[in-house]
């Protein structure tokens, strides 16, 4: 009897061990839309200090917290606030100046205030990410040949941060002329400003904005390829759901737009509601002309609670005319147009 009692007592408790552990760990269930797909719009940030390749020091993919103070103490963003921080300390005390911030140094493009990378490394799972690359394990893009100027610098048929003629306004890269940054992919990614996005669904699309220059791109639901279609700046994008799950398969992106995939390339994006305020944003890049074996990655795009701001990106601004000019006046002098320095904003976000 004694016998029987323990082992009814066993099977009970082994019946209600999955319960419990459902209980303790509860599934989130994402806001549906009125036609029954997961409600992935909003504004969403990608905005963090956690960058896509894995900084050198770091031991692996996830970190301590201890690991993460010292990668955040190490950060770009961190050091140039620290630097100026110093600058303006030693103005006002009257020591000598660094002269960071002076119009004599042609290689600080922005002070720090003008700067929102984020304020630290990224979490997925309350755990600090090092890097968005989980595959090759190392966190580093395996290309076939790495890029001029990093992966900033990535484009088919120009390097954003090379020796760029100036005899028009068409000879300057993308980034220059504000006709793509790449802020809503393929592959989206992170910068020193302007990391929000916006997503808009309808039943037949999906729109992803970025407030960098306000690139758009557009997502056919359940859309075919026409293969003779000529490229397209954000790529030829179609999904589908599978579960709470949006999936998006992008092919022929346009060659001049600064993208990790070429014109051959594919981008598979999985964009997960894993939280009422975080959405899980994963990536498998696939291009042999330009890497050794495809890679994968994943970051959170978390909440935003400031709509887009508009960029006028060429308003007021007078860096264009003034470098025209400086061109004709050199050439006027005989001389040659001088090559031009890779500024703060092109080398920091790597």
């Amino acid at each position: 009897m004694k016998y029987s009692s323990i082992l009814i007592s066993l099977a009970c408790a082994l019946a209600m061990a999955p319960v419990a552990l459902a209980q303790a760990e509860p599934k989130f269930d994402p806001p549906k839309t009125s036609w029954g797909v997961p409600d992935l719009q909003g504004y969403w940030s990608s905005a963090s200090l956690t960058s896509m390749q894995r900084p050198a020091g770091a031991s692996g993919l996830i970190v301590s917290d201890e690991e993460a103070s010292k990668l955040f103490n190490k950060n770009i963003y961190t050091r140039v606030a620290k630097e100026e921080a110093e600058d303006q300390q030693a103005v006002t005390s009257g020591k000598e100046k660094l002269a960071l911030l002076t119009d004599a140094n042609p290689d600080r493009a922005y002070n720090r205030y003008w700067m929102d990378p984020g304020a630290d490394l990224g979490k997925i799972d309350g755990k600090y990410r090092s890097s968005w690359i989980v595959e090759p394990a190392d966190g580093q893009i395996p290309f076939l040949v790495a890029p001029k100027g990093g992966i900033s610098a990535l484009a088919s048929s120009e390097e954003e941060y090379a020796d760029l003629p100036s005899d028009n306004p068409e000879d300057r890269g993308n980034a220059e002329r504000c006709v793509w940054l790449n802020g809503p992919g393929p592959v989206i990614t992170n910068t020193m400003y302007n990391n929000t996005l916006q997503i808009v669904q309808s039943p037949t699309h999906v729109m992803i904005l970025g407030e960098m220059v306000h690139d758009v791109r557009i997502i056919s639901i359940e859309g075919t390829r026409n293969p003779n279609d000529v490229p397209k700046w954000g790529g030829d994008a179609v999904g589908h759901y599978e579960g709470n799950t949006l999936v998006v398969e992008t092919t022929n992106v346009e060659p001049r737009q600064r993208s990790l995939i070429s014109a051959k390339g594919k981008v598979t994006e999985r964009f997960t509601r894993a939280a009422d305020g975080q959405i899980i944003y994963q990536f498998t890049v696939e291009d042999p002309t330009r890497y050794k074996q495809p890679w994968k990655g994943e970051m959170p795009l978390n909440v935003s609670h400031e709509p887009l701001y508009e960029y006028a990106c060429h308003e007021g601004n007078y860096s264009m005319f003034n470098m025209m000019s400086g061109a004709r006046q050199f050439e006027r002098e005989g001389k040659q147009n001088g090559k031009r320095k890779a500024i703060f904003a092109g080398v920091a976000d790597e």
